[in-house]
């Protein structure tokens, strides 16, 4: 595992890191010499993945919580503090589809998508913000997605994700001057656990529906969790210094 001199001191959080898109980002930010703070609702998903990363010699805990209670935000970014270090990375991840078209969409179907994506990083944002004020440097990575732009069955998940690039232009205002920069990456079609019980839903087989998928993107192919967190190790390194409120589409071809 290759360490690097600047980050092997600095702290990563990413939420919905017991599997997917946040395993592999977490996975990937501990190569770049991240201390990873995993969090999930899966307390033996991000156990497994923080042990998984400290047997490659690096440094990680996870941590179970609810990321719409605000008590356990809390208490999650506070544990990470003391155990590794001051967090002043955040990959705002965590998410859920509750997928349905608006006549046939209930209350709590709605209220639980936005809780978990925009109330959830809303909360985490601001428990972490205050270590990063504090060491005038910080990352934060919001995961918005394709269908902020519009997707049928997808209400909720729509305006949570299209939310979110909203929230991620107003903290790159708010925080630029503490030498924060906020970012977010919109994920086209991913291979996950997730696209997977989308493809059940519709009556497909997982390999018909991502083959039907990979015809409509211009680079042929489906993209997989390494493809986000590839994005999110440049947006969080020093590299990334000058590139804030933007959201990058990760797609496999422009989308508008």
């Amino acid at each position: 595992m290759r360490r690097s001199p600047v980050t092997a001191s600095r702290v990563a959080i990413v939420t919905g890191a017991g599997r997917g898109i946040g395993a592999a980002v977490a996975r990937r930010l501990a190569s770049d010499g991240f201390a990873v703070g995993l969090l999930d609702l899966d307390e033996a998903g991000v156990n497994k993945g923080a042990e998984e990363i400290v047997a490659d010699g690096g440094r990680a805990i996870g941590v179970a919580l609810d990321v719409s209670d605000a008590e356990q935000v809390e208490a999650a970014v506070t544990r990470v503090a003391e155990e590794l270090g001051a967090p002043t990375v955040l990959i705002n991840n965590a998410g859920i589809t509750r997928d349905n078209l608006l006549f046939k969409m209930t209350e709590q179907d709605w209220d639980s998508v936005l809780n978990v994506h925009l109330r959830g990083s809303f909360l985490m944002t601001r428990a972490v913000q205050k270590y990063q004020t504090q060491e005038k440097w910080g990352r934060i990575v919001n995961l918005s997605s394709t269908s902020a732009l519009g997707n049928r069955g997808q209400v909720n998940y729509s305006a949570a994700k299209a939310g979110m690039q909203g929230f991620t232009k107003t903290l790159a205002i708010e925080l630029g001057k503490f030498g924060v920069t906020a970012n977010a990456i919109a994920p086209g079609f991913i291979a996950t656990d997730m696209t997977a019980a989308t493809a059940e839903r519709v009556g497909m087989s997982f390999e018909d529906f991502k083959a039907a998928a990979a015809a409509q993107i211009p680079v042929q192919r489906v993209g997989t969790p390494e493809d986000i967190a590839n994005v999110a190790s440049f947006l969080v390194s020093e590299g990334a210094g000058f590139v804030s409120g933007q959201v990058i589409y990760v797609a496999g071809g422009p989308k508008d």
